[in-house]
């Protein structure tokens, strides 16, 4: 019988494994061994060795890409996080429409984030332009023509997105919350913040690990809004890693050196999640 289970379990798990082989590994493979290479999507390729990497580490524009990534990463965490979980706090609060509440709030989610990206576009240049002409305030009417307000209409439009999605998140672990816990912590005169803070918090800590890993692969990867949004302006001040390894392959035709750009990229978030997911594994608390 355990024989036949074991059977069952590796019939199931072999589609899997196999696209993921087949549609992960084998092509991550074949980008590191490109990356040491001149390839330029039309001749083969010469193997290099190190010369792509050692090019690009005196690449200016890559580093300035790489610390705009960052800044707008952690922005862009904390705030979804904290608005996430606000949403979440409210709708399992007891009242009516809550529920509706919650799908309205999910929504945007659900967009696209190329077309959420143009639509947001329509805003800060219709919309804003259209108040600024009101109050006179001519820094509205250029909402995404400057390096600071595109980080934050950057930063806008990725909190709008994905607030909702990490709020389902914690909803999963607040509504797990025992309520005697609750009510022995009220026994004891604690305050709303107590309670949340030493009583809440350690119990939904699981999913603080699981929002956090989202949000932050999700920050480092973005591309279509960056596109869509500011398409990298003025002067490449606002453009993230993956725009500029796709204006290294595409653009440019550098497939080898913007492969080797990717593979830097995937060591730093790779070290930067395991990281992020080791930590906060730590502080979770078993019931």
């Amino acid at each position: 019988m355990k024989h036949q289970k074991k059977t069952w379990f590796y019939l199931f798990a072999a589609p899997v494994v196999l696209a993921l082989i087949i549609v992960v590994v084998i092509p991550f493979l074949y980008g590191v061994y490109y990356s040491f290479t001149n390839w330029d999507a039309v001749a083969k390729g010469e193997f290099i060795g190190l010369a792509n990497y050692q090019a690009l580490f005196s690449d200016s524009g890559f580093w300035s890409a790489i610390g705009f990534t960052v800044k707008f990463a952690v922005v862009s965490i904390l705030l979804i996080n904290v608005i996430g979980l606000g949403l979440a706090m409210l709708v399992t609060s007891k009242f009516k429409g809550a529920n509706l509440l919650r799908t309205v709030f999910f929504m945007p989610n659900l967009i696209g984030g190329l077309i959420l990206g143009f639509i947001w576009q329509f805003i800060f240049i219709n919309a804003f332009g259209a108040i600024g002409d009101a109050l006179g305030n001519e820094s509205l009417k250029t909402w995404l023509s400057t390096t600071q307000t595109g980080f934050w209409a950057l930063v806008i439009v990725m909190c709008w997105q994905m607030s909702g999605y990490i709020m389902v998140i914690y909803i999963s672990y607040l509504q797990n919350v025992d309520d005697a816990l609750l009510e022995a912590a009220d026994l004891d005169g604690a305050t709303a913040w107590q309670k949340f803070w030493h009583v809440k918090f350690p119990l939904i800590m699981p999913g603080f690990t699981v929002s956090l890993f989202m949000t932050l692969s999700n920050s480092f990867k973005l591309y279509d809004q960056n596109l869509s949004l500011t398409n990298g302006g003025p002067y490449n001040s606002t453009q993230m890693v993956a725009m500029n390894i796709y204006n290294s392959a595409f653009v440019e035709n550098k497939m080898g050196y913007a492969q080797s750009k990717a593979v830097i990229f995937f060591i730093i978030v790779a070290v930067i999640s395991l990281a992020q997911v080791y930590l906060t594994k730590r502080k979770e608390v078993e019931v």
